[in-house]
């Protein structure tokens, strides 16, 4: 639609109706939706495009779940399509499957995993097993990804390669894993992540430090990477005729999303970039507010169930604070314009990705401020050589791959330190106490504005109301702007992005001020199911027997609670379950002493005899087992022993 057909304001509206028909699912029939849409579009109305939206995508919504449903277990002994690449999950291959038009998870363990890892996304690959519904627990993370059954895979047979398309992006895929060989493994998969979006292979304490100092959506593929795509074709791009230039970058778009397997922040980004040609190439530039308005509507009817996904949110939410606050923040930081820029946009970024991030993940770390002043130009850099460069190096193989690559690789180091340094700062989190202490201003703020309104005699809900049944205006009237043009009245939201701004400059100075107070003692404080934290003082304690959670989400754990050192690591069994989830944590966090039962065989551990007392600041360990499991008792000093 282009800006004659729909305002700022009904395109947010819109959008947002989308979303919550998406999200309820009511079984509803498609027509009356397809019906009100276009009537709307004819006679120009907003609420009556709202409405149809929101119908169409509940009953989209709805369908899309009910093609979820598995009800019984068959044997499948027939050719598959990858709709993504291998994973190797705790000795296993995990791959998203299409079969006869619907969506698997499959599994596959042995020779069959080892035959089936080689594979890559687009290809069509003979496949051998049993397929069923998916296990509850994982119900709702996959149905994010449209899947609803599961496969476990016995054999794996010939294949095929997939499609145009999917040929020439595993080609390109090739060849840049082909150059990033001479990497060290331990960035070799950051280099995958930014490039590619490739997380496969990216060392669980990389991921954690990323995670932890808010610098994980550079782990991931993202608006950012279509953005440098477009600059770096724009040469080639500006020579060709208009017509022939919307063309070949749509051409573009299409191609990078295959290459990067259509992750939902690439698909938010490629539907805003394809937006943004068109009105273009009309001659109708349109806001970046209602390009992101227009896009989300029209992913969300392509596929209702994106409004499930973690990932798309966040995307969605990280653009959405940056139209609508990077300008004003910008124009009010203090600081050289290339510092305000990235801070303002980091801001921004936060302010949006919040409301998500703090109940998913308990807090959003002040560290990622500093951090990412650092590491997004970084990682610009990183891109831009690394895809030309990536391409030289598979093409040329060693020697030469090693110095185009080095610039490459003193590049991610500086990334990966940034991380761990920023993970290690003690600047606390964003908790949804200073959320709301935020919101609270910014309600403050709207609500003065609404009282201002009143008294000039206007009310914003008798202007809300009179826009919304208007005819769609013909105006160019942008929200994002401090000043908007003539003919806009009532656009402009300037003191509430003041109070935002003001808010946001209130949660980073309570943040870290909350933080610097002593964190309170824990008491055999759960963790992760089979593990506990005991922490009194400046002592820390962590006891792990029977971990059942996957690598780096013990560590994740344990610094959402702000422990940066750990002084003993108490493992009361010697098996590897345990062994692995405690790996990255002995990694990162480096405890000072480690009990283990006997026969662990791991290096540079104490084994405590039975009676032994070990003290750890205000903490004493009494250990009163010693096999064939430790077994302790963990107590503050200022208690007796047995």
């Amino acid at each position: 639609m282009s800006d004659r057909h729909l305002g700022d304001g009904a395109a947010v509206v819109m959008a947002v109706a989308g979303a919550a028909g998406a999200l309820g699912a009511f079984p509803l029939p498609r027509w009356p939706g397809i019906v009100a849409c276009a009537a709307a579009l004819t006679l120009r109305r907003p609420v009556l495009l709202v409405a149809g939206v929101a119908v169409l995508t509940s009953a989209l919504g709805a369908r899309a779940e009910a093609g979820l449903v598995w009800t019984d277990t068959v044997r499948h002994d027939g050719p598959g399509v990858l709709v993504g690449d291998p994973a190797r999950v705790a000795g296993a291959v995990r791959v998203d499957v299409r079969l006869a038009g619907r969506r698997v998870e499959a599994w596959a363990g042995g020779p069959a995993a080892r035959a089936l890892a080689e594979r890559r996304s687009g290809e069509v690959v003979e496949l051998h097993g049993w397929a069923g519904p998916a296990p509850r627990a994982a119900r709702a993370r996959l149905a994010a990804r449209s899947i609803g059954g599961r496969l476990s895979v016995d054999e794996v047979g010939p294949w095929r390669p997939g499609n145009v398309p999917s040929r020439a992006a595993n080609a390109f895929r090739r060849l840049l894993d082909e150059g990033a060989r001479t990497l060290p493994p331990e960035v070799r998969g950051l280099f995958a992540g930014l490039v590619l979006g490739d997380d496969r292979d990216q060392p669980v304490e990389l991921v954690e430090d990323f995670r932890a100092s808010g610098l994980s959506h550079l782990l991931v593929v993202s608006g950012q990477n279509v953005a440098y795509v477009l600059a770096l074709a724009g040469p080639v791009l500006r020579r060709l005729r208009l017509g022939a230039r919307f063309g070949a970058s749509l051409a573009l778009l299409a191609l990078f999303g295959v290459l990067t397997r259509w992750e939902p922040s690439v698909l938010r980004a490629v539907a805003m970039a394809a937006i943004t040609l068109l009105a273009t190439t009309l001659g109708r530039p349109v806001s970046a507010l209602r390009v992101l308005a227009l896009a989300v509507t029209a992913l969300l009817l392509l596929d209702p169930l994106l409004v499930r996904s973690l990932g798309f949110g966040l995307s969605v939410g990280a653009t959405t604070g940056i139209v609508l606050l990077a300008g004003p923040l910008r124009g009010r930081l203090p600081g050289p314009a290339w510092l305000t820029g990235t801070a303002a946009v980091t801001l921004a970024a936060q302010a949006g990705v919040a409301p998500l991030l703090v109940p998913v993940f308990g807090g959003l770390p002040v560290a990622s401020l500093p951090a990412n002043l650092i590491a997004v130009p970084v990682a610009g850099l990183v891109l831009l050589w690394g895809i030309p460069g990536g391409l030289l190096a598979g093409v040329a193989g060693e020697p030469l791959a090693v110095l185009v690559h080095l610039p490459t690789r003193v590049l991610l180091a500086v990334l990966a330190e940034v991380a761990r340094v920023g993970a290690a700062l003690p600047l606390g989190q964003v908790g949804a106490g200073h959320l709301v202490i935020a919101a609270g201003v910014v309600v403050l703020a709207v609500t003065a504005r609404a009282v201002g309104h009143r008294r000039a005699g206007t009310s914003d809900l008798t202007r809300t109301i009179g826009e919304a049944a208007a005819p769609l205006p013909t105006s160019r009237c942008d929200l994002t702007t401090q000043t908007p043009p003539p003919g806009c009245k009532g656009a402009s939201w300037g003191g509430v992005r003041v109070a935002v701004a003001i808010a946001l400059a209130s949660v980073l100075v309570l943040a870290p001020a909350t933080a610097a107070r002593w964190p309170p003692d824990l008491t055999g404080a759960t963790v992760v199911d089979g593990a506990r934290l005991w922490r009194r003082g400046a002592a820390v304690v962590l006891l792990v027997d029977g971990v059942r959670a996957p690598p780096g989400r013990l560590l994740a754990a344990v610094r959402a609670v702000s422990v940066r050192r750990i002084d003993v690591l108490v493992l009361a069994r010697a098996g590897s379950g345990d062994r692995r989830a405690v790996a990255p944590l002995l990694r990162v966090l480096a405890p000072r002493i480690v009990l283990v039962p006997p026969g662990s065989g791991m290096a540079g551990v104490v084994v405590p005899p039975e009676g032994s007392r070990t003290d750890a600041g205000a903490l004493s360990i009494w250990t009163t087992s010693a096999a064939p499991r430790l077994v302790v008792r963990i107590e503050s000093r200022s208690s007796t022993g047995p």
